[in-house]
């Protein structure tokens, strides 16, 4: 048991080191991978961690599920997040809402007009800076930019274009087939539609290229 458990850590950490060289080396110094250690994770995210440092976390247990090249390309979807600048910061707006909605409730009590605006305005602001973040549109079109990112970056480490496309889609129908939720399933789907455009529209070029007709 002692040593299958040994097996396994070797076999987690250098996966976590595979993963680390496939960083572009402008982000191997500010970026770390490491496996998740939350009860129930997602797959794979992203999150800033200080001030200039960005984590990458990945639950190990469902991730040797996957084949390799789905590995590669879901890992520089969220290089993709990082490069794009879409990554959840540390969130300040749940504080100020609460301390907006407080600072409302006492300037009601005590009748200052001025505060009570002020107080009202950091509700506001703060209260869109939330609905921004959870905007489901905006999430979904977050996540198909920092796909062609990853189709980019998957070039730049030697893959075809039609390989790329191909393993990120293969990627994206084992996550629809594994996720029970419904919304999640859905933007997984409309991914997955962003992508095939791509890839016909790619393909459409190289078509052209290779006739040497310009493409309109």
């Amino acid at each position: 048991m002692t040593s299958y458990a040994t097996a396994s850590a070797r076999a987690e950490m250098s996966e976590l080191r595979r993963l680390k060289s496939l960083l572009p080396p402008e982000l191997q110094s500010w970026v770390l991978v490491e496996g998740s250690t939350e009860i129930n994770p997602p797959l794979i995210r992203c999150e800033e961690i200080g001030r200039d440092e960005v984590e990458i976390q990945i639950d190990l247990v469902k991730w040797e599920n996957l084949a390799i090249d789905q590995r590669n390309l879901l890992f520089w979807h969220e290089v993709g997040r990082i490069q794009n600048d879409t990554i959840p910061k540390e969130g300040w707006e749940m504080a100020a809402l609460a301390i907006g909605l407080g600072g409302a409730v006492g300037e009601l009590w005590v009748q200052d007009g001025l505060l009570l605006l002020l107080a009202l305005a950091l509700c506001g602001v703060s209260g869109y800076r939330l609905w921004q973040k959870n905007n489901n549109r905006r999430q979904i079109d977050e996540s198909i930019a920092a796909d062609e990112k990853a189709i980019s970056l998957a070039t730049r480490f030697g893959y075809t274009l039609p390989n790329a496309y191909k393993s990120l889609g293969s990627a994206l129908k084992t996550l629809i087939e594994q996720t029970p939720n419904r919304r999640g399933r859905q933007k997984y789907e409309e991914r997955l539609q962003a992508l095939r455009k791509g890839a016909a529209k790619a393909k459409a070029q190289m078509q052209s290229q290779r006739e040497g007709k310009p493409m309109v």
